[in-house]
């Protein structure tokens, strides 16, 4: 049997992988405690990651805003 490791697993938890594959990393979770524990971790960790939400700082926004301004400026000159 090949060793499953942490590329398997998240190929695995993405549906990314082959039919065969999926099937041997199956068998591979039935008995592998560690392996199982690994794949949990890595799916609480997928969840977490998609229910965050990401927004730039204000202070970045206004950055490019400024940015932005000034350019427009510049060709209308």
């Amino acid at each position: 049997m090949e060793k499953i490791n942490l590329e398997d697993l998240v190929q695995y938890l993405y549906n990314e992988v082959s039919a065969e594959k999926r099937s041997a990393i199956d068998i591979a979770l039935e008995s592998n405690f560690e392996l199982r524990e690994k794949l949990q971790v890595m799916a609480t960790a997928s969840k977490r990651l998609a229910a965050l939400s990401f927004s730039p700082r204000q202070q970045t926004i206004d950055s490019i805003m400024d940015y932005a301004a000034k350019g427009q400026e510049a060709l209308s000159h």
